[in-house]
C-alpha cells in the first residue's frame, strides 16, 4: 500500500517519463508540442490521458457547460468515430453526459487498457506502449477533423 505522497510521486514520475518518450515526436503538423497536456484549440474539448492502479485510458472528452452543445459535439464525434477507429485500428467506446471525478457533466469517446497499475514501474512499458501510439493517432485525426468542432464566429 502506498501513501498519498508516494502515489503522487510515482504518478508524477510516470507522466514525466511518458512525456520524455513523446518529446522527440513532432505533431502531424510537424510542430513540437506538449503531448501530455495536448491543446486541441477548443476550450471545452480535451484529450485526456489517465493511468491509475487498475487501468490506463485515453479519451476525447467534451465538457461544455451547455449540455445541448455538448450533445451536438458528441453526435459529431460519434459520426467521426469510425474514422478515428481507422486511425487507431481499434474500436472506441462512447459515453454521453456522464459525470467525471469532479462531478462535472462530460461526454467522451475512449479506449482503455485494463489490468495495469501506474504505481508498478514494471507496468510502465505496457502503459506507454498503449498511450503513445493512440495519442499520435489522435493528433493526426484531430488535425484533419477539428474543423467540425470549431465554434462559428458571430
Amino acid at each position: 500500500m502506498y501513501s498519498r505522497q508516494e502515489t503522487s510521486l510515482l504518478t508524477q514520475q510516470f507522466w514525466t517519463t511518458f512525456g520524455g518518450y513523446l518529446a522527440p515526436v513532432l505533431s502531424a503538423e510537424e510542430k513540437k508540442i506538449n503531448w501530455v497536456n495536448y491543446k486541441t484549440g477548443e476550450k471545452d474539448i480535451r484529450f485526456i490521458l489517465m493511468a491509475d492502479n487498475k487501468s490506463a485510458k485515453i479519451s476525447i472528452t467534451l465538457s461544455h457547460k451547455d449540455t445541448a452543445l455538448q450533445q451536438l459535439h458528441f453526435e459529431k464525434l460519434i459520426q467521426l468515430k469510425k474514422i478515428l477507429e481507422q486511425f487507431t485500428n481499434e474500436v472506441w467506446q462512447g459515453d454521453l453526459l456522464t459525470t467525471d471525478q469532479h462531478g462535472k457533466s462530460v461526454s467522451s469517446i475512449y479506449t482503455t487498457l485494463q489490468r495495469v497499475n501506474v504505481l508498478n514501474k514494471a507496468d510502465w512499458p505496457a502503459i506507454i506502449s498503449f498511450l503513445k501510439p493512440r495519442m499520435i493517432a489522435l493528433d493526426k485525426f484531430w488535425c484533419e477533423y477539428k474543423y467540425a468542432f470549431e465554434r462559428p464566429a458571430f
